[in-house]
């Protein structure tokens, strides 16, 4: 593990943007959390949820809280040696990751989780992202979220774990991540500081999404000295039972959780079509066609980008007819089934 370095506290850094969301409505959190492309703490956001209230309990109260639930589904859980001071990642030579995954059911894991504390010991442990209507059918009806009320994808996930430390990703989708026990500190850092976070590889990832390669909560200057600018320009959350964040796509999140038994409840949304696709897509063609070109054609293709997608010079066909626009046409089902179809006839045709 890098020694942490004495110029840097990060306790020091400024916190995120914080509003009392006790009492918040659907309309609100539209109006004054989401239309807004910023990180935002919601304190008390389900502060009266019986999941909370049971975790301000010892730790038997939330588990035979979630056993009234338990479908007994199979679940996958990381486990990480002492050694790893609770930081799932990549081993030193990248060529895998310091954790293994096991399998088991929640009533073990939970079981297990509160052995370890009750023994002193230090092995991480954590379940991620696990769809709660099937692993806890009727908690969702229980521990309502009113401020996502009509979007359909907003469906809720568990995150269940003791202390653990989560190196910083972005998600695709909008999210509200509600902590239910324990406490969760989360270092959050803007899209823009993507070249400043040493991210790792995009196909082999600790959890899915792409990773920065530095712990956040104790850099190596040395090693990364960029992320001194990604951290100037960074916020932090410090959340306890009942606060809920809204963190916008794309915004990188670094997340410590504290706690011989910690569980977190987080929603994604996306208000993108569901049959438009991952921009990741974009990126990776973009790898493919793009990347190799020398710096001048880069550029070239550059400039063509940001006037057809980021349409930065305005509406790229504003001068055609609406009705012969074609792909340049406004988005709907049909102009994407198009889309789609000319993709498929250029990637056809590479073999």
């Amino acid at each position: 593990m890098a020694e942490a370095d004495p110029t840097f506290d990060i306790d020091t850094l400024p916190p995120v943007r914080e509003i009392d969301a006790r009492g918040l409505t659907a309309e609100g959190f539209a109006r004054d959390v989401a239309s807004r492309y910023e990180p935002t703490l919601l304190r008390g956001l389900s502060a009266d949820w019986p999941a909370v209230q049971a975790g301000l309990q010892p730790p038997a109260a939330i588990r035979d809280y979630l056993a009234r639930f338990d479908s007994g589904m199979p679940i996958k859980a990381f486990m990480a040696p002492e050694t790893t001071e609770g930081r799932f990642s990549y081993r030193p030579t990248m060529d895998g990751f310091n954790f293994t995954i096991v399998d088991t059911k929640l009533a073990f894991l939970l079981q297990t989780l509160i052995a370890v504390a009750e023994k002193g010991q230090r092995q991480a442990i954590y379940l991620g992202s696990t769809a709660v209507r099937q692993l806890l059918p009727g908690f969702e009806e229980q521990n309502a979220m009113p401020v996502l009320a009509g979007k359909a994808d907003a469906e809720p996930r568990i995150w269940i774990g003791n202390d653990t430390n989560v190196s910083a990703h972005y998600d695709e989708a909008d999210n509200i991540a509600c902590v239910v026990r324990g406490r969760r500190r989360f270092v959050l850092v803007p899209p823009e500081q993507v070249a400043n976070l040493y991210v790792g590889p995009l196909e082999r990832t600790v959890a899915g999404r792409p990773t920065s390669l530095v712990d956040l909560s104790r850099p190596d200057f040395e090693l990364y000295p960029r992320i001194r600018d990604a951290l100037a320009t960074a916020t932090v959350a410090d959340m306890g039972p009942g606060d809920g964040l809204f963190i916008p796509s794309l915004w990188w999140h670094h997340v410590r959780a504290t706690g011989p038994l910690n569980i977190l409840v987080n929603y994604w949304w996306s208000d993108a079509p569901a049959d438009a696709g991952s921009p990741l897509h974009a990126l990776a063609h973009g790898l493919l066609t793009i990347s190799h070109l020398p710096e001048p054609k880069r550029r070239a293709w550059r400039a063509l980008i940001d006037h057809y997608v980021f349409q930065l010079n305005g509406n790229p066909a504003e001068h055609i007819p609406p009705a012969a626009r074609g792909l340049l046409g406004e988005s709907t089902p049909q102009q994407r089934a198009m889309l789609k179809q000319f993709l498929r006839q250029m990637l056809s045709q590479l073999g």
